[in-house]
């Protein structure tokens, strides 16, 4: 819509506020609300203030003040509020410069679609991204001085929780919850009801069914779209998620690993380039693959470690990049095997439909700068021809320890992730799309907040292991 179309389309839904939304770092979505008397068409020029230095790793306090300047294409009526809310994203600007703000993750995302359209390369990206999560009944959790804890009630669990009600029957086993109809599938009605009201939203959905784990993990695939608006949308997919659940008195995660011994929840995406409406992935190489899609692949394999800090950036995330959990941790490509790093899916010989799985990413990740820096890489490995190497179409986990030393493999941790970052980013500052100041800013902002505060805390189960040492 432009301007003029959303405040008609604001009057003839009766709509009484304004809900202005914005993306901070780590990837939490912040929002602003004003009667929608507030907004007119100057709006839309003008923008609203905000303080930037509240903000997780914006500005500081003597350089604070940000204008919202509201994106009219993507305005929709909010599902849940009782007053009837209009919403949209809002771009940040610098109110001196009237420049997009350089920590901005969705200026990140649109830099790095027009990086694409000056490379010659291709004019568009399409990501289709798949966010996997859990429904629980409740949970708690706990650190102070002197004390930490984690407790999950979920009515799918295997195991005898805190509910008065502890009938274990119809419930997935550890690993066996893939596509089992209902009741052993106690979702299907409730993710019924969050694909309609994304429908409402918006949201182009393909399907949705339960996952591999216990304890009510689920997935809801949307249709791929362009970069920037497929990361809007994830912020979207994921309010609906929390609120459609938050109705039913349940919880949401989309954390990669919260419950030990079981799969964890990834965000397969899956990525491809067009050049004048015609796919540029399709060809007569290995999996029907062009040697474009080859060199992008040997661009997201060569960076793979450094972009774990992005699409993998949670301590929580090498929970789950571990062996025996269907995770990615090897760095290899292949046709159909879903132990690879990266998937050529087979359902369709459209070319078309040939697209490039990258399956490391994880839901806690950022999606305008996860899906910008994979873009990043693989155009890396297009404009200068990175052979991805041989591909591998064994089971990688069935590998003898020589075949598996000539394999690479995602880092172990969050540090590790982030020295690799540290190491390997020149790739991401091409076309100024990610900046030194805001790798920085985020290198720090993980290590002290996130790294650093885990490792230096006492883990539960080291009082298990060491208290009678």
């Amino acid at each position: 819509m432009t301007p003029n179309e959303v405040l008609e389309y604001a009057k003839s839904n009766g709509v009484k506020q304004l809900d202005l939304r914005f993306t901070d770092i780590p990837g939490l979505q912040h929002h602003i609300s004003y009667p929608i008397s507030e907004l007119d068409e100057g709006a839309f020029e003008d923008g609203f203030g905000i303080d930037g230095s509240s903000i997780r790793g914006w500005a500081a306090i003597n350089e604070s003040d940000m204008l919202l300047i509201p994106d009219a294409s993507t305005a929709l009526i909010d599902p849940f509020m009782t007053q009837k809310t209009l919403v949209m994203i809002g771009n940040v600007i610098d109110p001196i410069t009237r420049q997009h703000y350089v920590r901005d993750p969705r200026w990140i995302a649109r830099k790095a679609e027009m990086y694409l359209q000056n490379s010659g390369v291709g004019d568009t990206a399409y990501v289709g991204a798949e966010a996997e999560f859990f429904i629980f009944d409740n949970i708690r959790f706990d650190q102070d001085q002197h004390s930490g804890f984690y407790f999950i009630d979920a009515e799918e669990g295997r195991w005898n929780s805190g509910r008065s009600e502890n009938n274990l029957g119809y419930r997935p086993r550890y690993k066996e919850g893939y596509f089992p109809v209902p009741p052993t599938d106690h979702y299907q009605n409730l993710r019924a009801e969050m694909v309609e009201t994304m429908i409402a939203c918006g949201l182009n959905i393909e399907c949705h069914h339960h996952e591999v784990a216990t304890g009510g993990q689920c997935e809801i695939d949307q249709r791929f779209d362009t970069l920037v608006k497929s990361a809007d949308n994830m912020m979207t997919y994921k309010y609906v998620v929390r609120n459609s659940a938050q109705k039913h008195g349940k919880t949401v995660t989309f954390m990669p690993k919260p419950l030990f011994a079981d799969n964890g929840s990834g965000m397969h995406t899956h990525q491809s380039i067009w050049r004048g409406g015609k796919p540029l992935f399709a060809g007569d190489g290995y999996a029907g693959l062009s040697d474009t899609a080859l060199w992008y692949i040997g661009g997201l394999l060569k960076h793979a470690r450094a972009l774990s800090a992005i699409i993998a950036p949670t301590t929580n995330s090498y929970k789950r990049l571990v062996p025996g959990y269907e995770a990615p941790v090897n760095l290899a490509y292949s046709r159909r095997n879903r132990s690879a790093a990266c998937r050529i899916p087979m359902y369709s010989a459209s070319p078309k439909a040939k697209r490039v799985e990258f399956r490391p990413p994880d839901p806690s990740a950022n999606p305008y700068l996860a899906f910008a820096a994979m873009l990043m890489a693989g155009l890396d490995g297009v404009l200068n021809k990175i052979n991805p190497g041989e591909p591998l179409d064994k089971d990688i986990y069935d590998l003898s320890p020589e075949e598996m030393k000539s394999v690479p493999s995602m880092p172990a941790s969050l540090d590790e992730a982030l020295n690799c970052l540290e190491a390997d980013h020149d790739f991401l500052l091409k076309g100024d799309v990610f900046t030194e100041e805001l790798l920085e800013a985020f290198i720090d902002y993980k290590r002290k907040n996130e790294a650093d505060a885990v490792r230096l805390r006492p883990h539960p189960y080291e009082f298990s292991l060491y208290y009678d040492i």
